[in-house]
This record gives C-alpha cells, structure tokens and sequence, in this order.
C-alpha cells in the first residue's frame, strides 16, 4: 500500500545509542509514525525496542540489511515478522534465491520486504574503484533491482537519484525508500544525496532521514518544516 500523506513519507531514523535515548526521541515527535530502528540502536536493545515501539502504535523500518545464505536469512525474517516489523532490509547481492524464499516467508503477513542495491556512502569513485563490476554504477544499481523485483520484493533501498529510472524500468507500484536526505552538502559519510524537496519530486515513495533531524538545534521545528513541504 501507498503511503497517503506526507507524515507517512518520512521515516525518522532512531540512530542511537540505547533504547532509553530512542524512546525519548519516540515522546518527544509524537507526530512522527514511522521510526528506522538500524544496527545501532538494535545491538544495543535487541527486539525489546521493537515490542516499546509496537506498544505506541508506531510503524518499524528495521534496518539490519541482512546478507547470507537463503536458510538463515529466511529464519531471520520469521522472526522479524513476529515481532510486529513492517519493513525489513536485505542485501539484493544476497542472490535470488534467498531473495525469494525470504519473500515466501513473508508472504502471509503485512511485512514488506526491501532491497539495498547498493549503499548510498558509496560514491561513484569508490564503486569504480573497489566493485570490479562490468557494469557501471548506475547499470549496476538497475541489475540488482530487477532481481529484487524478480523475486517478490516490495521495492529497494535507492538515492533520490535512482527513482525515476528504477520506476521507469520495474513499475510505479516498486516501492523507493530513499536514505541521504540532505538540506546542504556536508561532511558525513553519505555520498549520494539530495534535498527532501528534489526526492519527493523525483517520486520517492518514503525518505528516511536521521541526523538533519536529531541532530538540529529545534528538531521539532525540523520536523514542522517537513511536515509543510508539498510532495
């Protein structure tokens, strides 16, 4: 299913350190549905953070971008599934057969399941430089998709500049989860990004966005500013 308003689009990304910090930034923006919970904060409180946000009616994007064999990537998802989450990362590099028993497992519930094609810290430099790929990065991008969409997957993991040819190519309906939202070039560790405003334009479906949030002096007001952006 789509998301319908601008609050569904936008998931806030809980990359802290404990569960205490996370659940202090879950009161402090109430108005915010969607909450990424990635390796961080998931090592440090374990599926309980999962149970704390589920309590409050919040929706989970757990991020651990599993990658292994199709067996025990299965079983993850099963768990992961019981717990309640509604999106859920796998590497597409994992192949397609454990692309597609994953998306089996699934099947049943409401979880949707989501491929990282490749990392958006990862710059074209470094990609030409260390992937030994015959494929340059954006064809490379485009293979990984289409076996994730092959095999059942609800979208991908992308930049905002992806979406329009990844929806070109796979159908309007293949979901865009786009991470490296940035009002301004910075010195992080994400290489390929864009403003909220151009990754709604290009036709993300969901932005997920954590430091320019948490990180800002009025995080509220942030969120506000969000909130009054036009799709």
């Amino acid at each position: 299913m789509k998301p319908t308003s601008l609050a569904d689009r936008i998931m806030v990304a809980l990359d802290v350190p404990d569960a205490d910090t996370a659940l202090t930034w879950v009161e402090r923006l109430p108005g915010v549905q969607w909450w990424k919970v990635g390796l961080e904060l998931f090592t440090a409180a374990g599926p309980p953070i999962l149970t704390q946000l589920k309590r409050r009616g919040k929706s989970i994007f757990l991020d651990l971008k599993y990658h292994d064999i199709p067996q025990t990537m299965t079983r993850a998802c099963q768990v992961a599934m019981e717990h309640g989450v509604d999106f859920l990362t796998l590497h597409a590099t994992a192949g397609s057969l454990a692309l597609a028993q994953a998306q089996a497992t699934v099947a049943p519930s409401s979880l949707r399941l989501l491929a990282v094609t490749l990392l958006t810290s990862t710059g074209r430099e470094q990609f030409t430089q260390e992937f030994a790929s015959r494929l340059d990065m954006d064809a490379y991008i485009q293979h990984w998709a289409a076996v994730a969409h092959r095999a059942g997957l609800a979208g991908v993991i992308c930049s905002p500049w992806e979406v329009a040819s990844l929806k070109k190519n796979l159908g309007a309906d293949f979901l865009c989860v786009c991470p490296g939202i940035r009002w301004q070039a910075g010195s992080d560790d994400q290489q390929r990004t864009c403003t909220p405003q151009t990754a709604l334009a290009a036709g993300a479906d969901y932005l997920v966005i954590g430091r320019p949030i948490l990180q800002a002096p009025h995080p509220e007001q942030v969120w506000q500013e969000l909130m009054e952006l036009t799709p």
